[in-house]
């Protein structure tokens, strides 16, 4: 099976290369735009004029690059009374949060306890009807035992059902 599939190692692919293309000629508005493009980086921003030396196009932009770090360093520096007010804001937005929680659980806790209560009458009530309806069912097995006795139709097997 490896037979059929043999690959040779010799053969690699060959890529050609942009040397190897022959040169086509940009179109002018192309040759326009990167102009343009490159007169815009040279300038970059700074008064110079592209006829002074690269050096100093450098510093230029170096000095330029400078000032902005440092400008957004000043940005992002906060004075100390600054940094205290913020620490007074959330010192402030997390106590009140915590009031309200607090608040929130004080309320809870009593749903809770009168719900337990409700609970619990409910409970005694079920007991007592169940205990009342175990009364009612004595009574009136009683009832029948006394209707057979007065009935004069005694029958003592029957009456032992009964009670």
């Amino acid at each position: 099976m490896s037979s059929l599939f043999h690959r040779n190692k010799d053969s690699t692919r060959t890529r050609k290369s942009q040397s190897d293309s022959p040169p086509s000629s940009p179109s002018p508005t192309a040759k326009n735009l990167r102009h343009e493009r490159l007169a815009r980086l040279d300038s970059g921003g700074s008064s110079l004029s592209s006829t002074e030396p690269s050096s100093d196009r450098a510093a230029a932009r170096a000095s330029a690059y400078y000032r902005r770090e440092n400008r957004l360093a000043s940005l992002g520096s906060k004075t100390e009374d600054e940094k205290e007010k913020d620490f007074k804001k959330l010192y402030e937005s997390a106590f009140n949060e915590n009031e309200k929680l607090k608040n929130n659980l004080r309320e809870a806790q009593l749903e809770l306890v009168d719900i337990k209560a409700k609970l619990e009458r409910v409970a005694k009530k079920q007991d007592q009807s169940s205990s009342q309806s175990g009364l009612l069912e004595a009574e009136k097995r009683g009832f029948q035992a006394q209707d057979c006795v007065s009935n004069n139709s005694v029958d003592f097997p029957t009456l032992w059902t009964l009670l």
